[in-house]
């Protein structure tokens, strides 16, 4: 089995240390503040031990000194070696990552004056590094026990026949884009059963809504192909190693085309093999 990395970073207050906890209760070998400069010899050790570890979950935050400086250095020499290498890189909103120091009475570990001016510093500085991200997760909205979840279900190692997960996430753009979505479909040029008075209060769930939809034949064929992109797409996610994939549809108002687009797309999935599961944020409203 290769050897795997996990380097967890980002904004100080946003998670890094919960989520070290989550990747240790996983099984990974988990290392908390472990300066950049380190991680190539620290791996080394790791892959030439007897206790057989094979992944290794390591947190890198702005408290270590030549963070900055050392960390491309650092990824560029992991990649190098040929080793499964994944940053995630957590964040939040600047008003929770207030709150969050106000609650703790901590200060921000860059000392500058006020918790906002050093928020704002850090942002700038952690830019190049985000760039780097393979996944940002945004934990304005999660507690630490959905957190911890979100990193179980994402990271949770493969067992041998396990199908990838896969979330189908209805929504309405006039509300906003979800968070964390790996992929994310626009239904909104189809026709839109909301200006058919007698559909309006109906969701995609509905019959006559399904009906509506499977009268055009545009709605089926763009339904075939997101079908066959999924089918191409989820095989390749899966060899990168990622067991849980997010998947958005969005349209105007989250409760007439992207619900259909959402369960029809489960249902195909969920026939493959694939464990789906669709969710519709916006159906309700």
């Amino acid at each position: 089995m290769p050897f795997s990395v996990v380097i967890v970073t980002g904004l100080s207050g946003s998670g890094m240390s919960s989520a070290g906890k989550a990747f240790e209760d996983l099984g990974y070998f988990s290392v908390d503040n472990l300066p950049p400069q380190l991680i190539p010899t620290f791996v080394e050790l790791l892959m030439n031990s007897e206790r057989g570890v094979v992944r290794a979950a390591l947190v890198v935050d702005i408290r270590s000194g030549e963070f900055l400086d050392k960390f491309p250095e650092m990824y560029a020499d992991l990649k190098r070696r040929g080793i499964t290498l994944r940053v995630v890189f957590l964040e939040a909103d600047d008003a929770t990552l207030q709150r969050r120091y106000s609650e703790t009475r901590r200060p921000h570990p860059m000392g500058l004056e006020g918790v906002y001016g050093s928020l704002q510093r850090e942002r700038e500085q952690l830019a190049p590094i985000r760039e780097l991200a393979d996944q940002i997760i945004d934990t304005t909205d999660l507690t630490i026990h959905e957190l911890r979840q979100a990193i179980r279900d994402q990271f949770k190692p493969p067992e041998a026949g396990t199908p990838m997960s896969v979330t189908l996430e209805s929504f309405g753009f006039k509300r906003g884009t979800p968070r964390d979505l790996d992929l994310l479909f626009d239904v909104r040029f189809l026709p839109n059963p909301h200006f058919v008075p007698e559909l309006r209060s109906l969701t995609g769930r509905d019959g006559p809504i399904v009906e509506y939809l499977r009268s055009h034949e545009e709605v089926g064929e763009t339904l075939d192909r997101l079908f066959d992109l999924l089918l191409f797409l989820l095989p390749r996610y899966q060899r990168e190693g990622k067991s849980y994939v997010t998947i958005g549809i969005g349209c105007t108002g989250g409760r007439h085309r992207s619900v259909y687009f959402a369960e029809q797309l489960a249902g195909r999935l969920s026939a493959e093999g694939y464990a789906v599961r669709a969710s519709h944020r916006d159906v309700e409203r």
